[in-house]
């Protein structure tokens, strides 16, 4: 009769360490990573000047959780504290922006688009 006991205690635990262990059900969340069409490789922009943002929404999921934002890089710089477009809808597929006046001329930019997850463009130029 002990061993019942035992096995009954032990059986007991087990269902209850399982039923805890079971994940958390948590409401879907699409991750998107849109690719950046424009700028491309060979692009140059001016200091100051207005451009778009271009970005492929063919594969867009039906829920997108995040704000969007777009940022410049440089190098191995990301220029977070200059934000380029915020609050946009990624579906839109693009959004104007002004290139900084205050950005060195260079040939190693990037735009970085952040919504369900960040991803840069290409490499181009800014130019005085």
């Amino acid at each position: 009769m002990k061993f019942t006991t035992s096995f009954t205690t032990l059986l007991s635990v087990l269902t209850a360490s399982t039923v805890l262990a079971a994940p958390v059900q948590e409401s879907r969340r699409d991750i998107w990573s849109p690719h950046i069409i424009y700028p491309h490789e060979g692009t140059v922009w001016q200091l100051g000047a207005r451009h778009n943002v271009t970005w492929d929404t063919s594969d867009a999921p039906a829920n997108i959780s995040n704000a969007a934002l777009i940022f410049l890089r440089k190098g191995n710089t990301t220029f977070s504290n200059d934000t380029l477009a915020s609050g946009f809808d990624l579906r839109a597929g693009r959004t104007e922006i002004t290139v900084p006046s205050d950005f060195a001329p260079g040939t190693d930019y990037r735009v970085v688009l952040f919504g369900d997850s960040g991803n840069w463009s290409p490499q181009f130029t800014i130019t005085q």
